[in-house]
């Protein structure tokens, strides 16, 4: 006959686990994820890769090689333009053909509306780059603008295609000033991207201007800057591959130009500070 369990006494399971002896090893556990994979909010699970913001570790040789740039260039800085446009060129380590760029600290209030600084400038050589047009016109000025080189000129067609499509592929829009009760509605499109016609970056062509000579000096290689909140204007002034004297023509002619903006309630001193950088070098100190 079988014999009842008494109610009080533990279940069998509990009775097995007391009787094991003391210092016996715990029973093995089910394996861990492994810590490249995290459970999505589905419960899927996908691979931890490298999070944004936290770019690969250097090597040392590399680690290297950059120290010994920047130790080289700070010994040598502020230098003179043309030292500078050959120390930059003497640090560069990239094997694409970098851009250098200009960037002036100036003593403009940006709070101020009267001393904010916008416009365009074409330099003498360029700035070695292909500059893809588009021309807001119509009639004989479409005809005009592709002649010239533009790469896209129309009226409803080109702004019908921006809306429903949000097509941006250009890199400079001119408009003729007939057109710019309509160019107006693509405001909120263009404007955040910098690619809204204004007059103030010489973008937009007045009656008396030539459509054609608009044109060619954008794709020449004018320039367009404009202050930041912080008051400091930033412009591309040609490629690592450019001749020295190429360079220098290019970077005077656009410093020249900031000066020639002054605003007229600036006081003290107006050009704080002029460097010149690459692609991916450090910054050189110039003075002018």
């Amino acid at each position: 006959m079988a014999k009842k369990q008494n109610p009080d006494s533990p279940p069998a399971a509990e009775a097995v686990e007391k009787k094991k002896p003391e210092g016996a090893a715990p029973a093995a556990e089910a394996p861990a994820k492994a810590k490249t994979e995290t459970v999505a909010p589905g419960g899927s699970t996908k691979k931890k890769g490298r999070q944004p913001g936290h770019p690969p570790r250097r090597g040392k040789k590399l680690r290297a090689q950059i120290k010994n740039i920047y130790q080289k260039v700070a010994k040598e800085v502020p230098a003179p333009l043309k030292k500078a446009v050959s120390l930059l060129k003497s640090v560069k380590r990239a094997k694409f053909d970098e851009t250098v760029e200009i960037h002036m600290s100036l003593g403009i209030d940006s709070a101020q509306s009267d001393q904010m600084i916008r416009g365009s400038i074409a330099l003498p050589n360029g700035v070695g780059k292909s500059v893809r047009v588009l021309v807001f016109c119509q009639g004989d000025n479409a005809n005009k603008a592709r002649e010239a080189g533009a790469d896209f000129a129309g009226s409803d067609d080109l702004i019908k295609k921006i809306q429903n499509e949000s097509w941006l592929e250009f890199d400079v829009a001119l408009a003729t000033q007939d057109m710019m009760g309509q160019v107006s509605r693509l405001g909120k499109v263009l404007g955040p991207r910098g690619l809204m016609p204004t007059p103030k970056a010489g973008t937009v062509i007045t009656t008396g201007q030539d459509v054609a000579a608009a044109v060619r000096e954008f794709k020449a290689g004018k320039v367009e800057y404009r202050s930041d909140k912080g008051g400091n204007v930033h412009a591309r002034v040609g490629k690592m591959s450019f001749d020295d004297e190429k360079l220098v023509a290019n970077i005077n002619t656009f410093v020249e130009q900031i000066r020639s903006v002054k605003p007229s309630g600036v006081k003290g001193n107006y050009i704080k500070s002029i460097t010149l950088a690459g692609t991916m070098t450090p910054g050189i100190a110039v003075t002018m």
